[in-house]
């Protein structure tokens, strides 16, 4: 699968999305936030959706990690709650 790049872009609405720098397709992560959160944070939104969609990576990669290591050591399936 070839590479591609992402970039956060905060839009006219003021929804933030994560997408495909190269593709004109749907954004793979949007965010939005309310007006209420919007004046706590004080015009710092785009840089708590950074935070956000970073520790989510993380996380992401994180469980993919833990998944290859559990199959590797066990055939038996598993049941989330």
């Amino acid at each position: 699968m070839p590479t591609s790049f992402l970039e956060i872009v905060e839009l006219g609405d003021g929804e933030i999305v994560l997408q495909r720098t190269d593709e004109e397709s749907e954004p793979l992560v949007r965010i939005r936030f309310s007006d209420e959160s919007r004046f706590y944070m004080m015009d710092n939104g785009l840089e708590v959706a950074k935070a956000m969609i970073q520790a989510g990576i993380a996380a992401a990669a994180a469980i993919a990690e833990q998944g290859e290591s559990e199959s590797a050591h066990s055939a038996t399936a598993h049941v989330v709650h």
